[in-house]
């Protein structure tokens, strides 16, 4: 980092053990955090990514002291919320560190100013305002750790997020119905909600919409597909939110192709911010060009030893990237289900996160046409974790550009 660069212009050595940086023992990563939330994204992030992950409880004025002793690390991670003088405390962890180290910032200023004078002015390789998701992390900070461009063309427009049930019943469709909603409630941003259940979907009978005819069309005969089409087959669901949907009869023969799926899917990203898709599991074709594109499996699973199966089996379809599959305990605390810990036990941890079981609301939400997320309040709090960890945007900060910027930048 240039605040590196200025330590070397002061012809003047790192203090203390930094010097000795360098040789064999120097730490691969080291990230010095102050809250919970930080710490748990990057845990789950970087833990199976990064070889030799370590993570502290502090901020930088406590990196800055802990490396007037200890050896710099490679990568550097270093909290600035609530630093009065940041630049001025960048400035002084420059004179305990060896030049050539990267250094990561998290903090609490949203401003693009500051943001490029520390990633131009300054050197800081990245910088990102919390809150601070797994996603976050990836999608931000991996991309300098492994050398990789997440930033290339196949990256570029709306963000496709594939929800998947891992057993029928799982409550897949309710969440990608809801968090289609919520993603645009709380990014502000426009929002598909794709259902590749093509017989016998059930995202428009949750909303209470007819979807219209063309979507089969589109799947199956890609060179007919424009945006022209796609607005025909659009249904409004509010100002911000489109469903393509069908309802083909259980006896049509549907042959969906994966290069309809993606021409669908690459049209849909550059009209809309996300592309939520409610996506068939097991995999054919077609669902295997969503799973490629997306840069989020949500695996929904029930308390019971069958759905604990699938969603091991169903881990391996994120082809074990960092922060790219999430699971959704569904129903938890349904009578006969398992408890928790019996569900962590059997995923070799916690799931991701849970929703509770809601008995009263959810089945009435659906058989009145009406999303669950308006009906309870008690769905609404607990889908909110999922929504941000996809959006990187609380719902504190869901009215400001900047926010949505620094806080988990969209693709």
């Amino acid at each position: 980092m240039p605040v590196a660069d200025a330590m070397s212009a002061r012809e003047a050595g790192p203090r203390g053990g930094a010097a000795a940086a360098p040789g064999g023992g120097r730490p691969n990563f080291i990230a010095f955090v102050a809250d919970e939330t930080t710490e748990t994204a990057v845990r789950a992030a970087l833990g199976q990514t990064i070889e030799g992950l370590q993570i502290r409880r502090g901020n930088i004025r406590t990196a800055t002291k802990a490396l007037e002793r200890e050896a710099t690390p490679r990568v550097l991670l270093v909290d600035i919320a609530g630093i009065e003088n940041p630049i001025e405390a960048l400035d002084e962890l420059a004179t305990v560190c060896t030049p050539d180290v990267r250094v990561l910032v998290v903090g609490d200023r949203e401003d693009y100013a500051f943001y490029r004078q520390l990633t131009r002015d300054l050197g800081v390789t990245e910088y990102a305002c919390k809150p601070i998701t797994r996603d976050t992390v990836t999608s931000l900070f991996v991309p300098h750790l492994v050398g990789e461009d997440t930033e290339g063309a196949d990256h570029r427009g709306g963000r496709v997020v594939a929800v998947c049930g891992v057993r029928g019943g799982a409550g897949a469709t309710t969440i990608a119905v809801n968090l289609a909603l919520h993603l645009a409630q709380t990014t502000r941003g426009h929002v598909a909600l794709l259902d590749l259940h093509l017989r016998g979907g059930a995202t428009a009978m949750m909303l209470g919409a007819r979807p219209s005819a063309g979507l089969k069309l589109a799947l199956e005969e890609p060179d007919r597909v424009d945006t022209l089409l796609l607005d025909r087959i659009a249904t409004p669901v509010d100002d911000r939110v489109r469903l393509f949907a069908a309802e083909e009869p259980l006896e049509a023969e549907v042959k969906v192709t994966a290069e309809g799926a993606k021409r669908v899917l690459d049209l849909l990203r550059q009209r809309f911010n996300y592309i939520v898709v409610d996506t068939p599991i097991p995999p054919g074709a077609a669902e295997r060009v969503v799973l490629a594109m997306a840069r989020q499996h949500v695996l929904v699973f029930g308390p019971d030893v069958a759905g604990i199966r699938d969603v091991v089996a169903a881990r391996k379809l994120g082809g074990g990237v960092a922060g790219r599959t999430l699971t959704v305990l569904n129903r938890a605390g349904v009578p006969g289900g398992l408890k928790l810990k019996m569900v962590s036990e059997g995923l070799g941890q916690p799931p991701d996160f849970i929703i509770p079981d809601l008995p009263r609301h959810l089945p009435r939400a659906a058989h009145l046409g009406r999303p669950a997320l308006h009906e309870s309040a008690a769905f609404r709090r607990a889908l909110a974790p999922l929504t941000q960890e996809i959006s990187g945007v609380s719902a504190e900060k869901s009215g400001s550009l900047l926010s949505r910027l620094f806080g988990g930048r969209k693709r």
